[in-house]
């Protein structure tokens, strides 16, 4: 085979993406208990960039407020193009995946505070109710054409709306300032991306020079600047009509190879980093530790199954095309992936607490490895004789 010919190929192939993430994890667990452990912490704390307009951060927060902006943007421009044209351009379709999501964040606190209301754990509800977009995704991407597409973007889809609810119960109950100016300032940028939209202007130029500025003041208000990607995406033009390729189209091929081979890759090798301790193995038989575990695996599958189900018989979503109820369960549990957003919220919810913070980052991977390898079980199974034809 043509040297180049394979590597078009093997970078068009979503279950190699999926693969090198996989793999990405393990690199990293091995690293974090190795004696390089200290050296690639270091490496992660160096702050880089500059003092000017406070641009100076770790380069751990360039990764995850920078880089997976852009991971956001492609996964918005995705959910954009199905909601104009595609698996979610009717309302029943579209509707599916908010009411999931909001299954999906409740039942997990509820179960949660079940077993911890009232103890010293109780402020840490908000753990469970976090899907992990990126591993997620990357798990239901080496199923490749097995499962039908519709269920990929339905799971995009849930994961985009419950990372903006985590979002907003981070903003609410666990950030300790909002800078309302430069969040005024972030409401200013967005009325002007979609104010470009309307005016049909479509060079793309003229939307991710905003989109900085987007970043920016987001990132300075408090709120989680990855939303940028979200809002910058959908104002990115876009058209019903396959006559042309429209702007938005154009972008989401130019970000698929770089966000699929560099910065999921560079976000997995930096977010998995978890040195073991023995202090940590508490974290699965404490109420801390079963908290989270029912919650992320039994509350994600119950709320977001239950939901939809809700949902689909008052006649006000639908299942999508060519998906069943075994697949719906396979997407409820990679939807317990809760792994980063979840580590995320339990720091905050424990600040300087950090035998507890400990426990929870165990109790999180053990409760996403669980997820993953349940939900990707489900979903094979649940796919044999059932595969979509390969694209051109």
């Amino acid at each position: 085979m043509n040297l180049s010919l394979y590597f078009k190929k093997f970078f068009n192939n979503s279950q190699a993406s999926g693969i090198i993430l996989i793999f990405c994890v393990f690199i990293s667990l091995l690293m974090a208990n190795s004696s390089v452990a200290g050296s690639f912490q270091s490496f992660l704390d160096k702050e880089v960039g500059t003092h000017l307009f406070d641009l100076n951060y770790p380069v751990s927060t360039w990764i995850n407020d920078g880089l997976m902006a852009v991971f956001f943007l492609l996964v918005g421009l995705e959910i954009k193009r199905e909601l104009v044209e595609g698996e979610l351009s009717s309302f029943k379709n579209a509707s599916l995946p908010i009411f999931a999501a909001v299954g999906g964040m409740l039942v997990p606190a509820v179960i949660y505070s079940i077993f911890n209301s009232g103890t010293e754990y109780s402020n840490g509800w908000g753990i469970p109710m976090a899907t992990d977009i990126a591993f997620s995704l990357a798990i239901i991407s080496m199923l490749g054409k097995k499962i039908p597409n519709s269920i990929k973007i339905f799971l995009a889809a849930l994961a985009i709306v419950d990372d903006l609810g985590a979002i907003l119960v981070i903003a609410i109950f666990y950030t300790d300032q909002i800078h309302w100016s430069y969040l005024l300032l972030s409401f200013g940028v967005t009325a002007l991306l979609f104010i470009l939209n309307f005016l049909k202007v479509t060079k793309t130029i003229f939307y991710i020079i905003p989109g900085l500025f987007l970043w920016y003041f987001l990132h300075h208000s408090g709120i989680h600047a990855t939303i940028a990607g979200v809002l910058l995406a959908f104002s990115i033009p876009t058209n019903a009509s396959n006559v042309e390729i429209s702007p938005l189209e154009k972008l989401e091929h130019q970000l698929h190879i770089p966000v699929s081979f560099l910065i999921m890759p560079i976000f997995a090798l930096t977010n998995t980093n978890i040195t073991f301790s023995s202090e940590m193995v508490a974290g699965v038989t404490s109420t801390l530790g079963l908290g989270i575990i029912c919650g992320l695996i039994l509350g994600k599958l119950i709320g977001i199954n239950l939901f939809s189900l809700i949902a689909i018989k008052l006649k006000l979503s639908s299942l999508p095309q060519n998906s069943n109820w075994t697949q719906m369960i396979g997407v409820g549990l990679l939807a317990g992936i809760g792994f980063t957003m979840s580590i995320f919220i339990a720091l905050l919810s424990f600040k300087g607490e950090i035998v507890i913070q400990d426990e929870a980052k165990f109790a999180i991977l053990i409760a996403s490895f669980i997820a993953a390898i349940l939900g990707f079980m489900i979903l094979s199974l649940s796919s044999k004789g059932n595969m979509e034809p390969e694209e051109d």
